[in-house]
């Protein structure tokens, strides 16, 4: 697995979220409390960005239909999505944050 610098943390204050595109794979990224986390940016059940979405504590709830994903595992918190999204492991290096594909 190879990491790839998807921007300045400095950017993404805690409580925030951004969209990144790495490799043809849509992400997004969140930081809680100063950690970061990955999961996928397209909901499992509409495919509408989760970046455009309210985080509220460790979920991400999607704006089209209200799907709930947890951002630290990707797991449905609550639906109508059915489908888990994909996690992406991710570390700082300096004031970079990097995310592994």
């Amino acid at each position: 697995m190879g990491f790839v610098t998807i921007g300045s943390g400095n950017k993404l204050k805690p409580g925030g979220k951004m969209s990144a595109e790495v490799e043809g794979k849509e992400i997004c990224v969140a930081n809680i409390e100063g950690k970061y986390y990955a999961i996928g940016n397209r909901c499992t059940h509409a495919a509408c960005l989760l970046s455009d979405g309210v985080l509220e504590g460790k979920n991400v709830v999607c704006p089209c239909h209200g799907s709930v994903f947890n951002v630290e595992t990707g797991v449905v918190v609550k639906g109508p999505a059915k489908k888990a999204e994909p996690v992406f492991q991710v570390k700082v290096e300096g004031d970079q944050v990097l995310v592994g594909i």
